[in-house]
């Protein structure tokens, strides 16, 4: 069975451990920021960002004594039915692939060979806005569960990283019994606590309040859902199965 994150977001203190763990891991570049209002920080995931702890601040009922603060650290979610390859593989097969085994979606070296209006088509086919272009070398990026350690082994670095248990790492029916054991613990305390896309990706999160007080994309956008491909995508699907079909026939 696939593997799973499971990130509790009543646990994050945004100390963004995890952030510096995977670009430290990845060795990815520097990134030159500027303050724009916000602890948030670059402002938004890049190709050389590939976990970013989102911060929101809201005043509740309009009372500037009563502040929240919603952390939410992003990043791929590794869908079941990742429709990010099914659109790659319409144009390059290789360029993008699912491990059976830990559920990653990987993109390779062979998305340097894919045009900007390909990227672009991938990127508008993930319902998390995920996916980046390396404009330098033309590489389409993106957390990659740390497969590397994974198959040695090994937490994914941003779970290994975190302080505070924000962050957990197993076998996808592990964690989902840890998720709606700790639902329950939560909503005690926030009655609008909820688990994301628990069916259809293998990074569940845990929020404590409505998604929308936290940041685009937290939850799947409903016309871009994981089984709500674009048409290519749908034939670049169900193209192998029927030419599989096709060859028994003969």
């Amino acid at each position: 069975m696939a593997k799973a994150f499971f990130i509790d977001t009543s646990r994050c203190t945004a100390c963004r451990g995890c952030q510096v763990a995977c670009k430290e891991w990845h060795a990815l570049a520097p990134v030159k920021t500027k303050q724009l209002g916000t602890h948030q920080n670059p402002p938004d995931l890049n190709p050389f960002n590939y976990k970013l702890v989102r911060f929101n601040e809201r005043c509740v009922d309009n009372n500037r004594d009563h502040v929240v603060w919603n952390f939410f650290p992003d990043q791929c979610r590794h869908c079941i039915e990742p429709p990010c390859k099914y659109v790659a593989d319409n144009y390059l097969e290789g360029a993008v692939l699912h491990d059976e085994a830990t559920g990653a979606v990987i993109y390779t070296d062979l998305t340097k060979k894919l045009s900007k209006d390909v990227f672009q088509e991938i990127r508008d086919s993930c319902p998390y806005d995920i996916p980046r272009r390396n404009e330098e070398t033309g590489a389409i990026v993106k957390c990659d569960m740390c497969n590397d350690r994974v198959h040695n082994g090994l937490l994914p670095m941003c779970v290994a990283t975190c302080p505070t248990g924000t962050m957990s790492f197993g076998e996808r029916k592990e964690m989902l019994k840890l998720a709606h054991g700790r639902l329950n613990v939560v909503k005690q305390e926030f009655p609008k606590a909820q688990l994301v896309d628990e069916n259809d990706i293998n990074v569940i999160y845990l929020i404590v309040d409505e998604p929308k007080f936290y940041a685009d994309f937290v939850v799947a956008d409903a016309h871009k859902g994981p089984v709500n491909m674009t048409r290519k995508a749908f034939f670049a699907k169900i193209a192998k199965p029927l030419m599989e079909v096709a060859k028994l026939k003969v």
